[in-house]
């Protein structure tokens, strides 16, 4: 794993257990109670602890005082120079010196992560030093918090918004950032968290239209390409192949990764004689290659394809694979175009995973992956900012248990790994896989774990500034607790909360609501609040989960009710579609394949060849293994949110306090309407028509500030014994999430609908005496905003009001097919 020293990244070999030797084996450990650190956020000095971990509040004489750093330089590792590209480098460098934002972009395989590399390594750096950030997976407030610790010396402390602000001001660091596929309002989040830097972001596509300087990357030139084949072939180019090399270069329209495996296919050439493929083979070279690939290779690409876009250390390779010298056969895999090089280790190239699947039946077993990397966490010499720079894995070993049935395994892993997320003050990953292991604990009915969960998504949410939803979760967590008979977790979960606004039947320890108050207005001075007014470690929309939308992201996905849905792209929960073979993150061609109806590996036919993002590779492969395990599976090419099924997760504060009996349930129901307002509405298979937001905590709605009372939210019914045709009120699934429909001014009702990337509409339906209709948006998932059409949307509520019943079907004209429209059962919240 890429490790650093403060400054310059250098590899290191696997890492023994504690015996001494490489890991392996069918050994277990305990997780429950051996991981413990001390951080501090903003104003809050937390002790991370594996039971559950407990607050304290730090006046701000007693904050860190971080220490500048004379210079940085956070490099790439080194590469050989890319081919070509001296007139892009010139272009790129003159950008640098006129603009605080340059974007490079350009297609999948065109050179982004080369040149960029390159560029971090060969041009003049800032003032005060270079820095290259690898943005796959990861949120802008990650980044920020990496940027900061590069230019500080601060160990263990993660500072507010407005602190972090100030402290980068004045810093004149050019920051390189790979992989930046963000919308262009976390993109700018993430510029504004260091002012005076300057900011190269290397994507697919170019989104920040008139607010930077843009590169556009294209393919080589016919000279150029010439040049990368003879450097890759080690050898002057035969004159009996220069024809074949030049119409090689012009379809595969001079992209270097298609050059480099049609070299490599030459170099594997059994003949002894350099022969180039026929340009007619470009889109079947993959074939070819594998079939001249050693066992190591296929069962490391076999590894890679599994964790789908995952990077991962060459030492997990050597385990998991049992190759003894796993660096060396990533290195030879990177070099024929089939894994990419990434600072944190190495992932599978999109368009090899159909290969993959066509050549193992299925993945690796999941019960190994899951063992191995949740003994790794817990490995002493395993440091949080390991396991923080293998969170993609992680989510998706989780993701593949719950999908195999194997729920208790994901709780394991997603137990295993949280406090060293913590301790790194990633909390963007940490949150997500902390709604990974809350809906799995739910799923295996582990009540222990789900107490865990619900305690450290509350800490986390205090760690941000989120502290209303961390008033929420803490009264959830309290309840879970006390039924588990657990005094400690009671005793840190009520610590907690006298730092968080009190809640209306959870007065903060020690004290009684006063009279007359108005239970969901403004709590007065807030103890556990940052004394600057800050709101978080980074100010705007907070991108990391704090209660999963199952509904929107599919299971474990991470998807935060909190922050703006319309800024939500800074990762993709469902791992949708891949990566650009230069290092940039596309879009994941998922685990199941739907037909997109062109060939996706010839270049000459489709406009993003071999890795067109947003496109699968092959045909639906139904009951396959792979299929079976993937929350990306693309069961329909559209759909009206993420890809895959709806999970089980609720939102904060309602899961685990209905198995409590009715006295939790009603605390905890009524804690969340006094602190947040909840919009979520549940949606059929993986048709997404609701969406949850906590309006006071969210930049995008200035209507629900914290002030909120009770008495200011729309108005609505939520009880069972409402009239039969009385639609609005709060409603449950039956995933477990907790929706509210709200009346409109001219007297139908209406709710949001997200789409892919976040695009949002209004929802009207209309009717009366128990029956309503109206229309809903299909998103289409391949391309961000655009959707198919409407679906109908039928609603039944039953006599009693207590129940209704929901149907979604597509228009009867066939334009499209919805392949998951069907019923489901909502039921009115008490």
């Amino acid at each position: 794993m890429a490790e650093t020293d403060g400054f310059v990244r250098e590899p290191h070999g696997p890492d023994p257990d504690e015996d001494g030797a490489p890991m392996g084996g069918d050994h277990r450990i305990d997780i429950a109670g051996d991981a413990s650190g001390t951080v501090i956020a903003g104003n809050h000095n937390v002790v991370i602890d594996a039971h559950g971990s407990t607050v304290n509040l730090l006046p701000p004489q007693e904050r860190p005082r971080p220490v500048r750093r004379e210079r940085v330089a956070l490099v790439p590792r080194r590469q050989r120079e890319p081919v070509g590209r001296e007139a892009d480098l010139e272009e790129l460098e003159n950008a640098l010196r006129g603009h605080g934002v340059v974007q490079l972009w350009g297609p999948p395989g065109v050179g982004k992560s080369t040149l960029l590399r390159h560029a971090a390594r060969s041009l003049e750096p800032g003032p005060d030093g270079v820095l290259f950030l690898n943005g796959a997976h990861r949120e802008p407030e990650d980044l920020a918090q990496e940027i900061f610790e590069a230019c500080y010396e601060a160990p263990g402390y993660a500072p507010t918004g407005p602190e972090l602000c100030r402290l980068m001001t004045g810093i004149e660091v050019t920051v390189y950032v790979d992989d930046a596929e963000l919308t262009p309002e976390r993109l700018r989040l993430l510029a504004d968290a260091a002012p005076d830097a300057t900011f190269v972001f290397a994507s697919r596509e170019r989104s920040l239209l008139g607010e930077s300087a843009d590169l556009e990357l294209r393919g080589l030139g016919r000279a150029a390409g010439l040049g990368l084949l003879e450097r890759e072939l080690r050898h002057v180019m035969p004159e009996a192949q220069y024809a074949v090399a030049v119409e090689l270069c012009e379809v595969a329209l001079g992209r270097p990764l298609l050059l480099l495996r049609a070299a490599g296919l030459a170099r594997l050439d059994t003949s002894g004689e350099i022969r180039l493929p026929r340009a007619a083979e470009i889109d079947g070279l993959l074939p070819l290659l594998f079939d001249r690939l050693d066992t190591a290779s296929l069962k490391t690409l076999h590894l890679l394809a599994t964790l789908r876009d995952a990077e991962v250390d060459p030492e997990h390779v050597g385990v998991l694979c049992d190759v003894p010298d796993p660096a060396a056969v990533c290195g030879r895999l990177a070099g024929l175009g089939l894994v990419t090089v990434t600072e944190r280790g190495y992932r599978s190239v999109a368009d090899v995973l159909p290969e993959v699947r066509r050549r193992f039946a299925e993945p690796v077993a999941v019960d190994r992956l899951c063992d191995h990397f949740a003994r790794w966490a817990t490995l002493a010499t395993t440091t949080p900012a390991q396991v923080a720079d293998h969170g993609r894995a992680l989510e998706v070993v989780a993701e593949m248990a719950e999908r195999r049935g194997r729920p208790d395994l994901a709780v394991r892993v997603a137990r295993a790994v949280s406090p060293f997320l913590a301790e790194s003050l990633r909390f963007g990953v940490w949150g997500r896989l902390l709604d990974q292991g809350q809906n799995a604990a739910r799923q295996a009915g582990d009540t222990t774990a789900h107490a865990y969960f619900t305690h450290e998504k509350a800490i986390r949410c205090l760690m941000i500034g989120r502290r209303v939803v961390a008033a929420v979760l803490l009264a959830e967590a309290v309840v879970l607790w006390r039924q588990l008979g657990d005094n400690e977790g009671v005793d840190a979960a009520l610590n907690a909360q006298q730092y968080t606004p009190p809640t209306p039947e959870t007065p903060p320890l020690g004290e009684s609501p006063a009279p007359g108050a108005d239970p969901g207005g403004d709590p007065g001075p807030d103890p556990g609040g940052d004394l600057g007014g800050d709101p978080g470690p980074m100010p705007g929309p907070e991108p990391a989960t704090t209660t999963p939308d199952p509904v929107t992201t599919g299971p474990g996905t991470g998807a935060d009710p909190g922050y703006d849905p319309g800024g939500s792209a800074g990762y993709d929960p469902g791992g949708s579609a891949g990566y650009d073979p230069a290092g940039a993150p596309g879009s994941d061609s998922g685990w199941g394949w739907a037909d997109q109806g062109a060939s996706a590996a010839n270049p000459a036919t489709a406009p993003n060849a071999a890795t067109q993002p947003g496109a699968d590779f092959g045909a639906g492969q139904g009951a396959n293994p792979w299929t079976a395990a993937d929350s990306t599976s693309h069961a329909a090419s559209h759909s009206s949110g993420a890809a895959g099924t709806a999970g089980t997760g609720a939102a904060a504060g309602t899961g685990g306090a209905a198995a409590g009996g009715a006295a939790a349930a009603a605390t905890t129901t009524a804690a969340l309407w006094a602190s947040v307002v909840a919009v979520v509405l549940g949606a059929v298979a993986a048709l997404v028509i609701g969406v949850v937001v906590y309006q006071e905590l969210s930049s995008g709605d200035p209507t629900y500030t914290s002030s909120t009372s009770t008495s200011d939210l729309p108005s609505s019914s939520s009880s069972p014994s409402a009239a039969s045709d009385e639609l609005a009120g709060v409603w449950r699934d039956g995933q477990g999430n907790v929706f509210m429909i709200a009346r409109s001014g001219d007297g139908a009702y209406e709710f949001k609908s997200q789409g892919t990337c976040g695009a949002t509409s209004t929802v009207k339906v209309t009717g009366g005496s128990g029956r309503y209709s109206g229309t809903m948006p299909v998103w289409d998932e391949s391309t961000c905003g655009k959707t198919f059409g409407d679906a109908r949307l039928s609603i039944d509520v039953s006599s009693d009001g207590s129940s209704a019943s929901v149907e979604v079907t597509a228009p009867s004209d066939g334009s499209w097919e919805c392949r998951n429209c069907g019923s489901q059962t909502w039921a009115r919240r008490a």
